[in-house]
């Protein structure tokens, strides 16, 4: 018999890229599958519709939430800085309340987001951050400082809670389970690249590594140039 506590997970943003991901390799482990997603999103999961219960609201709706987490053994949020109403830090908020009290919580969020002030990041990631936040802000798009917010209620809670930090994004076959550091400036991290089926399988992963609890992973490629450089320095 598996030792494997994770038997039902609900997936928080189901309906984007990541999340379908993250809904695909939890399935693949077996795992029974809540997703909660805008229902005006519902249709991009036509393909696993049968597969999976799901919630149709915005990921930020604490009935919802409240709903879907009932009974899941963990739960997988993708922390979207949508609109400017506090998407992201009222969905995080929201499964912090409502989880079961021994709930693997894991989250992802941007490179941007730092839990203890040591990440070090390039004069041209800041200015990038600077001018996407100005003008999200400016066209009530995208609201990146919330999803800080979100990030710092999560590191100040005392649940079994992960944040995973990406990199830029790419679509393409799997590389495998990337690699990591705690702070962004690590040269491990330099190529700044992860495929996006990669960066849900890390996720997945963590759910069942007690290493990551209460940590907030940078990840990068495994096959990047930066990790294959520094692939003798112990880092997954």
């Amino acid at each position: 018999m598996s030792d494997n506590p994770i038997r039902r997970v609900c997936v928080v943003g189901a309906s984007g890229k990541l999340g379908q991901y993250l809904v695909r390799h939890c399935l693949d482990r077996g795992y029974e599958v809540v997703g909660v997603c805008r229902e005006r999103s519902v249709p991009k999961l036509a393909a696993v519709a049968d597969r999976i219960t799901i919630v149709p609201a915005p990921t930020n709706d604490r009935a919802a939430i409240r709903t879907a987490v009932a009974g899941c053994d963990a739960v997988l949020t993708v922390l979207a800085p949508w609109g400017v109403q506090q998407y992201s830090s009222g969905t995080a908020q929201a499964v912090l309340d409502y989880s079961e009290p021994d709930a693997r919580l894991v989250f992802s969020c941007g490179w941007h987001v730092s839990r203890d002030g040591q990440d070090r990041y390039s004069w041209r990631f800041r200015a990038t951050v600077r001018i996407v936040t100005w003008l999200a802000r400016a066209v009530r798009a995208v609201e990146v400082d919330d999803q800080v917010e979100a990030c710092r209620r999560i590191f100040a809670s005392d649940r079994r809670w992960t944040v995973v930090r990406g990199s830029d994004l790419e679509e393409g076959e799997s590389q495998g389970l990337p690699v990591w550091s705690r702070h962004v400036g690590d040269p491990v991290l330099t190529s700044n690249l992860t495929r996006r089926t990669d960066f849900a399988l890390f996720m997945v992963a963590a759910l069942t590594d007690d290493t990551l609890v209460h940590e907030a992973p940078a990840i990068v490629g495994r096959r990047s140039a930066s990790a294959l450089a520094h692939a003798d320095a112990g880092r997954r």
